[in-house]
């Protein structure tokens, strides 16, 4: 299951010049800054906006190439498409909602099917209720299973959190990542959240200024020191795939293994063998050119610097090889120069804090 796009389109002072492909299912993120392009591209998959010029290809079939004149209608590209609202026909119970989808694409699944769906979006309850006598995170469930129950090819979903406050998105979280392991489709995820996105994604396509900055796996794109100004310097850092090596019960720690590093983080419940992704944030990373002694903190990894990134203001950006694991850490020019930190310096990396993202979805391959 893929989906090729490619099209140029122009805008009064605005203009599109885009080209990717997503090669697997799973979540790929639109990642970029408001304005960017990113709601435009999922409407010229839906079929929502012709674009000037370009193609688009699900799975292999053509829906959209202006030079033939092939423009398949919306509602039989086989997309299920969930906006910032949830757009629930107010006057529709729950369970009418959910069976709308189906009944305009004509694409039906089968009753055990269905069923698993509503069970796994946790609507069982909620099926004779109005949206109006729903919550926000709710009303969202519906409308992905509205979608999903539809039998898309692809999912769009466009910013889906960006109207619920910070307890209603922790609680569709999990709902989110359920879909993205189990749904087994392409799915590209709106959005200009790098938390939503260190969570969720496979990979991700950065957006900046209607052109696509740059794409690939997280792990990847999230380690690039050029990326910083796009990605957000303040939240920016490693992404870490690994496993779990085992349980320390008496500290009630986990340990994890990421490539030749270990590391160890506060206990989760999952078995040892279990994927599991990290993130270590740049600005919770210290250096030191001498491995410490009689300190506070637990992940003290050893490395080697790779590159350094300058920008106005007191902080640098330091990218260190750590036997194959990539590490960033911000500390200030003042540092920089009184620890003489330059390329190919050998240093310790003491890791302040790791926040455990999610266990990785099986599908992508690296688990």
């Amino acid at each position: 299951m893929n989906i090729e796009v490619r099209f140029t389109h122009r805008f009064p002072g605005f203009e599109l010049d885009i080209a990717f492909a997503v090669e697997r299912p799973g979540v790929t993120a639109l990642f970029g800054p408001s304005g960017c392009g990113k709601t435009t591209i999922v409407n010229v998959i839906a079929g929502l906006l012709k674009p000037d010029k370009g193609e688009v290809r699900l799975n292999g079939s053509t829906v959209l190439d202006t030079t033939s004149g092939i423009n398949v209608p919306a509602h039989k590209r086989r997309i299920g498409y969930v906006f910032q609202d949830a757009r629930l026909f107010p006057h529709m119970s729950v369970r009418r909602n959910l069976d709308f989808g189906a009944r305009r694409t004509g694409e039906r699944l089968p009753d055990g099917e269905a069923s698993a769906i509503i069970t796994l979006l946790g609507l069982d309850n909620l099926l004779e209720r109005k949206p109006r006598h729903l919550s926000g995170g709710e009303r969202q469930r519906v409308a992905l299973g509205r979608a999903l129950l539809s039998n898309p090819a692809a999912l769009l979903l466009d910013e889906p959190l960006a109207a619920l406050d910070s307890g209603r998105k922790a609680g569709i979280l999990p709902y989110l990542e359920r879909i993205r392991d189990e749904a087994r489709i392409p799915i590209l995820y709106v959005s200009h959240s790098i938390d939503e996105v260190t969570r969720l994604a496979n990979d991700i396509v950065v957006l900046n200024a209607g052109k696509i900055a740059a794409s690939g796996p997280v792990e990847d794109i999230m380690s690039r020191l050029d990326l910083f100004p796009l990605t957000g310097r303040f939240e920016a850092g490693a992404v870490l795939e690994g496993h779990i090596a085992r349980h320390l019960a008496d500290e009630d720690m986990t340990q994890v293994v990421v490539g030749r590093n270990r590391f160890v983080v506060p206990r989760v419940g999952d078995d040892p063998g279990s994927a599991l992704r990290l993130r270590v944030r740049a600005r919770d990373v210290m250096l030191a050119t001498k491995a410490p002694r009689d300190i506070s903190a637990n992940n003290i990894i050893a490395g080697k610097v790779t590159g350094i990134r300058e920008d106005t203001g007191p902080y640098v950006d330091v990218q260190l090889d750590c036997a194959g694991t990539v590490l960033l850490a911000r500390i200030t020019r003042m540092s920089r120069t009184r620890l003489a930190i330059g390329h190919g310096k050998k240093v310790w990396a003491l890791v302040k804090s790791v926040s455990v993202e999610r266990t990785p979805s099986r599908q992508d391959g690296r688990s």
